[in-house]
């Protein structure tokens, strides 16, 4: 099984629903399909550096592409 990889804005809009609309890690997790250390760690990451968080990440949708057309 091959590791999931998320884009910046994903993760940027996943942070938002914990800081800003007051969702709880774990039910954001749930909601997103995306264990809720894995989204303790983003919150963790963009609280320290947002300018700096999950620079050069590949999207979804660019890995689709890349491996469709193999």
């Amino acid at each position: 099984m091959e590791r999931r990889r998320f884009s910046r804005e994903f993760k940027v809009e996943a942070v938002r629903l914990v800081r800003e609309r007051g969702v709880s890690v774990a039910q954001a997790g749930r909601d997103l399909d995306v264990h809720e250390n894995v989204l303790r760690k983003w919150v963790k990451e963009f609280g320290s550096d947002p300018a700096q968080a999950f620079p050069g990440q590949p999207t979804r949708d660019s890995r689709r592409a890349t491996t469709s057309s193999l």
